[in-house]
């Protein structure tokens, strides 16, 4: 990371005092939104919304299915802010910038991330449409030298060598499964692996061959650094990918994935899942906060 890149913590807490200072609400659960399901805001009661634009220190989205703002209310009673769209570092953003907001959270109260996603089904056994609780990720940036956590250590954050084994909180994993078990979601509920490449291309037959046996259920071009931060920032963390497309690993396959075709399939499912992560935070142990 070069030191063009570094945010200091004074950057941060300028935006944090920013958006305490333009809401009442005090979030204690963040949701970030992935490509198509940024519906998950709009569930939100009492609400308070903010351009990207308008936000001091905020990088902008620029991706189809990303409407670019962040959003506080009340989900069940239990506050929280919820960001319509995330930033990639396949838009030429620093994963400085892409993190930025979760260290925000951070200032902001937040104790639990909720991270989504669309992904493509490296797993024989994964169908479109399926959710998928993500037990564990593969950062392949992050393995090549492009983390988050790159140069000084903040420590006011959190550690220099934080571990990310069991970084997916267990108890909310298990939490979520069974609140599946209750709305007959098992069916297309999925749990597996993550891998995060970097974009913005889909992926080639042999890189599709190679995640797999690296043991990779689904892949995606997100959450892994919002997830580093999250845990490095002392955060609860949940992440669900929605299965959008099957990742082609036969040379005889003619089918070809495409970004209008992911969105597509999470329109479909986005009542399932705002249901469903309406019923997690519904069911959180948390105190809700105003000003």
């Amino acid at each position: 990371m070069h030191s063009k890149d570094q945010i200091c913590h004074d950057d941060y807490q300028k935006t944090a005092d920013w958006l305490l200072s333009q809401t009442q609400h005090r979030p204690k659960v963040a949701i970030i939104c992935g490509s198509g399901l940024g519906m998950l805001a709009d569930a939100l009661k009492l609400q308070d919304s903010f351009h990207y634009a308008d936000i001091p220190g905020f990088p902008q989205s620029t991706v189809q299915g990303h409407a670019g703002r962040l959003v506080f209310g009340e989900l069940k009673g239990k506050t929280c802010v919820c960001m319509q769209g995330r930033f990639h570092m396949y838009e030429g953003h620093s994963l400085s910038k892409v993190t930025f907001p979760v260290r925000v959270f951070k200032l902001l109260g937040v104790e639990t991330l909720i991270v989504t996603n669309a992904a493509g089904a490296l797993a024989d056994g994964y169908c479109n449409g399926d959710i998928m609780i993500i037990r564990d990720h593969i950062n392949l940036p992050g393995l090549a030298g492009l983390n988050p956590l790159n140069g000084p250590n903040d420590d006011k954050f959190g550690p220099r060598f934080p571990p990310m084994s069991g970084v997916y909180d267990q108890d909310l994993r298990r939490l979520a499964k069974d609140i599946c078990k209750s709305l007959d979601f098992s069916q297309f509920l999925q749990e597996g692996v993550y891998c995060m490449v970097g974009g913005p291309n889909f992926e080639s037959i042999a890189e599709a061959r190679f995640l797999h046996k690296l043991g990779a259920d689904a892949v995606g071009m997100s959450t892994a650094p919002e997830v580093l931060v999250a845990s490095h920032c002392g955060m609860k963390v949940f992440g669900l990918s929605l299965i959008t497309n099957k990742v082609v690993k036969d040379y005889e396959d003619t089918e070809k994935v495409n970004h209008e075709g992911v969105l597509g399939v999470s329109k479909m499912r986005s009542e399932t899942l705002q249901t469903l992560v309406t019923e997690l935070v519904s069911r959180l142990d948390i105190n809700n906060n105003t000003a």
